[in-house]
């Protein structure tokens, strides 16, 4: 087995976590709308009205080096968080219709920060995006910057409800007690930079394997990768600047899990050298008991 999910974690999938909700049409087609609201209306009948379609795929691999993201599968619990001017802060990710997990070091600003959901263009006007004001932000209280971003997650209140369509939906969370094995291929999204574009208007994903703690400490040196941490790339791909906050998945049972946080890497994002994403299931408990 590559993952050891606890009981806690399996049950999350039944609530409509961690799935990809396909669309018949390109995201600008009228039919489009037609169809989100039909997913939405009669979620209990999804299979049914989408059997025909192909299987959720997966990302080939290759945000450096990755791919434009599917715009029939999308990443429904993507988030980008932008000033009131419109700029990039950082990625996020949806946990459930009140709440955002993103990393700490991005410092977002309630009153001057927003979050958007349901993006795919961030240089299109014809998207069914949702735009929410942020009431709360949360850091970790044992977040140290000083030591290389250890405890590097941080949550956001939204200032009302997402509203779940098919392009806005959570992702699931591990249980505290998940453990993935090294070689593990796992997905990273987000609107960070690339070779050609340092500010790419489409959502980009990569497929990363995730890196031992062994080999990361032997990369980065033992006292910057902290139990806190878990390292993915090192594969001829790897997030990069913009993409802080943003969700590492990976897939079990046909269902996402989000097991990291962009958090920090090699300052010119190399390939050859892995990320470090703030590990999910070691903060499980703390995000339950604040979102609880």
């Amino acid at each position: 087995m590559i993952w050891i999910i606890s009981f806690l974690a399996l049950v999350a999938s039944t609530l409509g976590c961690g799935v990809r909700y396909p669309l018949r049409y390109p995201l600008h087609h009228p039919a489009a709308e037609i169809a989100e609201r039909s997913i939405s209306a009669f979620g209990d009948r999804l299979e049914n009205l989408l059997k025909d379609l192909p299987e959720d795929p997966s990302p080939l691999p290759s945000i450096v080096r990755g791919n434009d993201a599917n715009i029939i599968y999308s990443w429904p619990w993507q988030v980008s968080i932008q000033s009131s001017e419109g700029k990039l802060v950082c990625g996020g990710s949806l946990i459930n219709e009140n709440w955002i997990l993103t990393a700490a070091h991005c410092s977002v600003q309630p009153g001057n920060d927003y979050v958007v959901l349901g993006q795919y263009d961030r240089g299109s006007n014809n998207e069914n995006i949702q735009v929410k004001e942020i009431a709360k932000v949360i850091t970790h209280p044992d977040y140290n910057k000083q030591i290389k971003f250890n405890n590097d997650v941080a949550l956001l209140k939204l200032s009302s409800p997402a509203q779940m369509t098919s392009r806005i939906a959570p992702i699931c969370l591990p249980s505290s007690l998940t453990s993935i094995r090294p070689g593990t291929l796992c997905v990273t999204t987000g609107w960070g930079a690339t070779e050609t574009n340092p500010n790419p208007r489409i959502l980009q994903e990569a497929t990363v394997p995730i890196v031992s703690q062994a080999l990361c400490r032997q990369l980065w040196g033992r006292n910057r990768i902290t139990n806190a941490m878990i390292c993915a790339g090192a594969s001829g791909a790897s997030s990069c600047q913009g993409d802080s906050g943003g969700p590492l998945i990976c897939k079990s049972s046909g269902v996402w899990y989000q097991v990291g946080i962009v958090s920090w890497g090699h300052e010119s994002c190399s390939t050859d050298r892995p990320a470090a994403y703030t590990r999910v299931s070691y903060f499980r408990q703390w995000i339950s008991e604040i979102i609880t």
